[in-house]
């Protein structure tokens, strides 16, 4: 089932560029939605709870940072 995304808060990183950002918001029940801030008529990814604690780990371990050159 797709959630409501309708009510939801994004929230973009004060990081972001003009070139474009990726926005979360956090869904009733502990779910959490993520868009592309360039086009946010696309469909979100939704994430349960303990599938967004697994990629927030990773990239707190560096396992998604880019490969040196």
């Amino acid at each position: 089932m797709t959630p409501d995304l309708t009510d939801a808060r994004w929230i973009k990183s004060l990081a972001c560029s003009s070139a474009g950002c990726v926005e979360v918001a956090h869904l009733p029940g502990g779910d959490v939605a993520l868009r592309d801030s360039k086009d946010v008529g696309k469909a979100a990814h939704v994430f349960d709870r303990s599938e967004w604690s697994a990629f927030l780990s990773g990239v707190r371990n560096g396992e998604f940072d880019l490969p040196s050159s």
